[in-house]
């Protein structure tokens, strides 16, 4: 069973940093892709950022891109969402997600989520 858990949310204002992190239990995480997906209050789950299992290969969804940085530690099986001049509508729950396919933007291919990290962006 793998499971992910999330780290980092929190209440900042606009313009503030925070870094997730998302740890995952299974061994075999190097050879997961690993997604951040957010889900605002009232909307859908969405795409955010995405990283290949080898890391050669990103995506950013635009509304964040410049200003969020997906990354990854295979030693320590943890994959982490920078994000820098933080506003108002990026509050969200985040959502990390693993699969063991190529890298993609669909959430309905990842296998695996972790529970979600709240952050709120107050103006």
């Amino acid at each position: 069973q793998v499971q992910l858990v999330e780290s980092g949310g929190g209440l900042v204002q606009a313009g503030d940093s925070l870094r997730l992190s998302c740890a995952v239990s299974e061994g075999t995480f190097r050879s997961y892709t690993m997604g951040w997906f957010r889900q605002p209050p009232g909307r859908e789950r969405e795409f955010t950022a995405a990283i290949s299992a080898s890391a050669d290969t990103v995506y950013h969804a635009e509304p964040v891109k410049g200003r969020f940085t997906i990354s990854r530690d295979n030693n320590k099986n943890t994959v982490y969402l920078q994000m820098d001049s933080l506003k108002p509508e990026d509050t969200a729950v985040y959502y990390c997600a693993a699969r063991s396919g190529s890298v993609t933007r669909n959430k309905y291919q990842y296998d695996y989520w972790g529970q979600g990290t709240r952050v709120i962006v107050s103006s």
